[in-house]
């Protein structure tokens, strides 16, 4: 009985970096499409760095806080490094070590080809154009440039090795669905902390040319700057100033914090490869109770319903649509009510979004679908089935098309036009129900065989996509002119809003229904082409 040998270190680190080497390149052969969108995506943002870190160096010598806009620049970019593993971890497959775990390997080399390997990318490298525009904010003479020469490299080190380790330290959370279920809120967190960074850039830079203040950040960058890795960044300036004590204790204080992250990182390593997955043991479960559904209509409806309802709570995939969806609409939302343009007729936005959730409904089944089409016999099987599910769509979208209608009329004060709002929102949920049946019959797509949130279709998938979205958003503007027609003649004219509270929702209801009834009669002669399309893989 033979057993593997352990390879050497070198070995070790050369096949991880080569791996990830591979990973970049087989992920561009993929298609044209692929490697087009990302060489432009990855010139773009590379472009935007050097934008912001030339602005923000700029400041040096002209505004008296210049160091502090840099400190600002390196706590988002700090911030950024250690979140953003916790929501992108499934769609970076070089990061997640429990692939690793059935080989023989050792911490120490793993951990040095592990690092080597994040550092390829163009995430490292926008990092190093960003961190270099922030260190130049607040350097004054050659100084600065030689605590340069070590605190920018050590913070970009700091930087990928915190991301690491926090994917490592959290590896098993989140493969698991309750880390995509996280992976679904942190996008949505981060979105609303995006737009939140975008607001207090204006109160600072002002609006419309207006003059730059900078004092705002003193005191929050008088805390920062001595946060490791930005202080690293931050030693140039405090070489600068002629404080070499202090600039050394910067730079050793990023050090330490280097050191740690990597024992962490090694510790969380060897603790995957040594310790069993509790995940893979068997857990005994309870029956849930049959009580909580019995709202649901009798029939294949209401079963088809149920089933719906659970994949969109349980798979990750039409989880992260579904709190996209509303996440969007809230994002524009409250954007507006901070720049004072807010309307309650914004909320004909939450109707068209959640409306999208009827598109492709047979792909999330991937090869479950088979079952499905083993019972659609009949025309009212079909119906049925398509009925349940936008049954299903609906039972979360009405509610919250009525809070949201509710908060906008609270906050912008306009309760009579509340009515109103609320029926074209409705009725362009109608129109999207009836859009969305009949694109997932005549024009599905093939979604991923893995259950990553970030990844709503497999490749190759892109015009059929864009079938399916722009054709279902400019579907919906269509068939609402009669809604909107009437609303415009009532504003313009001042004539009564409130029977689109009754049409609305009649005139969508019709629609929806019509859809449903002419997708149905197309189902059960294109099911073969369906369950080819949910299989393919």
């Amino acid at each position: 009985m033979s057993t593997a040998a352990v390879p050497d270190g070198r070995t070790v680190v050369r096949a991880l970096v080569a791996l990830k080497l591979r990973l970049l390149r087989n992920g561009l052969r993929r298609s044209p499409g692929r490697t087009a969108v990302y060489v432009i995506g990855g010139i773009l943002g590379l472009a935007f760095a050097s934008g912001v870190a030339l602005a923000v160096a700029a400041l040096n010598g002209r505004y008296a806080g210049s160091a502090d806009a840099g400190v600002m620049l390196l706590g988002v970019l700090t911030l950024g490094w250690a979140a953003l593993p916790l929501f992108l971890f499934s769609s970076d497959e070089s990061a997640d070590p429990t692939r690793l775990t059935m080989l023989p390997l050792r911490p120490g080399p793993l951990l040095r080809g592990s690092l080597l390997a994040a550092l390829i990318g163009p995430g490292p490298l926008i990092s190093l154009v960003l961190v270099t525009g922030a260190a130049l904010s607040g350097a004054a003479g050659g100084a600065s440039a030689a605590a340069a020469v070590v605190g920018v490299p050590l913070a970009v080190l700091c930087l990928v090795t915190l991301s690491r380790a926090v994917a490592a330290g959290n590896a098993r959370m989140l493969s698991s669905r309750r880390g995509k279920d996280f992976a679904i809120f942190g996008g949505l967190a981060f979105a609303l902390l995006v737009q939140a960074a975008n607001v207090g850039s204006q109160s600072v830079f002002g609006r419309r040319g207006g003059p730059i203040d900078l004092s705002p950040l003193k005191p929050i960058a008088a805390v920062l700057r001595w946060i490791p890795p930005i202080s690293a960044a931050d030693a140039t300036r405090t070489a600068g100033e002629g404080d070499y004590g202090l600039a050394l204790l910067q730079l050793a204080a990023a050090a330490v914090l280097l050191v740690l992250l990597l024992r962490w990182w090694r510790s969380s390593l060897q603790e995957l490869m040594v310790t069993a997955d509790s995940s893979t043991l068997e857990v005994a479960r309870g029956v849930e109770r049959s009580r909580e559904w019995r709202f649901l209509p009798e029939g294949r409806a209401g079963a088809v319903m149920q089933r719906h309802l659970r994949y969109a709570w349980r798979e990750p995939r039409a989880k992260a649509a579904v709190f996209t969806s509303i996440g969007m609409t809230l994002v524009i939302c409250v954007l507006s009510m901070v720049q004072g343009w807010s309307s309650v007729y914004l909320l004909a936005m939450t109707g068209t979004f959640l409306g999208l959730q009827m598109l492709n409904l047979f792909g999330m089944d991937g090869s479950a679908f088979w079952m499905v089409a083993a019972t659609l016999r009949t025309p009212a099987d079909a119906r049925d089935e398509l009925r349940g599910r936008a049954y299903a769509v609906l039972s979360y979208a009405v509610p919250v098309s009525v809070v949201l209608g509710l908060v906008l009329a609270a906050v912008t004060g306009d309760w009579a036009g509340l009515p109103s709002a609320l029926g074209l929102a409705l009725a362009m949920l109608g129109c999207g129900v009836a859009l969305g049946a009949l694109f997932s019959v005549l024009a599905p797509y093939t979604m991923p065989a893995d259950s990553n949130p970030m990844r709503s279709a497999a490749p190759g998938q892109g015009g059929l996509i864009m079938l399916n979205q722009f054709g279902s958003m400019v579907g919906v503007a269509l068939l609402n002119l009669p809604v909107g027609g009437y609303l415009l003649w009532a504003l313009t004219s001042d004539g009564p809003t409130w029977p689109l509270l009754l049409l609305g929702p009649l005139y969508g209801g019709l629609i929806a229904a019509l859809g449903i009834r002419l997708a149905a009669a197309r189902l059960l002669e294109r099911t073969p082409e369906i369950l080819a399309k949910a299989i393919e893989r």
